[in-house]
């Protein structure tokens, strides 16, 4: 049986969001040493890294020249960072953090120590787009994989799994030490999968339409956001813990990723 190809970029999208749920199951009902938590993180992030220098914007230098795939880089770093640091006002700068940090920061909020919020007020919206604004990038990424050829690109997708999975893990130990019922962190992570494959669909079938220049910029554009979120948020978390292992645990990630690149050649 053969399915539509806008269909396929939203079950990939899907499947590698799913990472981001089972990793949130794992990280709240079992107790994770954070130690394997930022681990975990490390090999992530060089995952991310190798998949954004060796896919994305190889790519989008391909299809569009150093200038179109230097601005939609430089641009996606711009847009994240500035969203991240309006986030980060209202709360949610350590969602993916595994220790205290959520905790303290959301008692922050409640009594309106953050700069975007009143006493009272909670932060749980503020993590939601959150999420949103970290994972929406990578699906996006799958769906215009897509566009090279009908077949989605499997090193984007196994990529873009392994680092959900720490993702959400590290994110739901922190949010569960903030007090976040169950029902809470499962529902979050569940939306955002499922919106990881709409994204991905959308990524598709949006962008099939427009000409290459448009498409390597927007590659890069999510290329930029992506390696923004991953000096952000993944390696303080990996570093804080891991400390000195970091950087090697890192480079087996990369390692990883390239030797999977190559064997999709």
């Amino acid at each position: 049986m053969t399915f539509p190809t806008w269909m396929m970029a939203g079950f990939w999208g899907l499947v590698s969001g799913s990472a981001l749920l089972i990793g949130a199951a794992i990280g709240y009902f079992f107790r994770v040493p954070q130690r394997v938590v930022a681990s975990i993180m490390a090999f992530g992030s060089g995952v991310l890294i190798s998949t954004l220098s060796l896919e994305l914007m190889e790519d989008a230098y391909t299809k569009g020249g150093f200038y179109s795939a230097a601005v939609g880089f430089l641009g996606g770093a711009g847009g994240y960072t500035l969203a991240n640091w309006l986030l980060a006002r209202y709360g949610a700068k350590h969602r993916k953090r595994s220790g205290p940090q959520q905790a303290t920061e959301r008692q922050e909020v409640k009594t309106g120590a953050t700069e975007g919020n009143a006493p009272g007020d909670d932060n749980g919206m503020a993590l939601a787009v959150g999420a949103l604004l970290d994972g929406i990038p990578e699906s996006i990424v799958i769906g215009l994989s897509l566009l090279a050829g009908g077949a989605v690109s499997t090193v984007a997708v196994v990529a873009i799994f392994l680092s959900n999975l720490p993702e959400g893990l590290s994110s739901a130990a922190g949010m569960k030490k903030a007090g976040r019922p169950a029902r809470y962190v499962l529902l979050l992570w569940a939306g955002i999968a499922l919106v990881s494959g709409v994204a991905s669909l959308v990524g598709f079938t949006v962008f099939s339409h427009f000409p290459p220049y448009i498409v390597a910029a927007t590659t890069a554009v999510a290329a930029g956001a992506v390696l923004a979120m991953i000096a952000d948020t993944m390696i303080p978390e990996a570093f804080e813990v891991a400390h000195n292992f970091t950087g090697l645990i890192t480079v087996l990630g990369f390692l990883v990723s390239f030797y999977l690149s190559k064997m999709g050649e």
